[in-house]
């Protein structure tokens, strides 16, 4: 699997207008309910709300995966968002996030939603490319940047 395979130039949002954790989840569900990726960004919304509540998605280093599962998707979709100021995400090293990588899997899907999980947490690991993103200027510099390191894992 493939970053391009899950991740498309619409879904990069290059400046979080939100402020913090829940309302991230909002903004973020919003966008892929605009793009006709999702039927429902209540129901998303719903889900990531409840998978938080067994524990942050906020992974470290500045980074957070918020994942769920939905009935009405046939295929993994993911999101990806920066916010330039930084979101209390409740992470577990308590470091404020501004890479948010959103990950929604069909209910069925077990396998692909987690390598599409591990793909995400082993490309957002290197911190030059974190770096490379919190300075980009916009949502297609920050799409080419995640390609070009995720082609370095083939």
């Amino acid at each position: 699997m493939k970053i391009t395979d899950i991740l498309t130039k619409e879904h990069v949002v290059s400046d979080l207008a939100s402020i913090n954790k829940e309302s991230v989840l909002k903004e973020i569900s919003g966008v892929l309910e605009k793009t006709g990726s999702i039927e429902n960004k209540e129901a998303l919304l719903v889900a990531l709300i409840e998978r938080e509540k067994l524990g942050s998605t906020g992974i470290g280093e500045n980074v957070a995966i918020p994942h769920a599962k939905l009935d009405n998707i046939d295929a993994i979709t993911t999101l990806f968002a920066r916010s330039k100021q930084g979101i209390d995400f409740e992470s577990l090293d308590k470091k404020p996030v501004h890479f948010v990588c959103l990950v929604v899997a069909p209910a069925n899907s077990t396998g692909l939603h987690l390598k599409a999980l591990a793909r995400i947490s082993r490309l957002l690991k290197n911190p030059d490319l974190r770096e490379g993103i919190l300075h980009a200027t916009e949502a297609d510099q920050i799409y080419s940047m995640l390609i070009e390191e995720d082609a370095k894992f083939l």
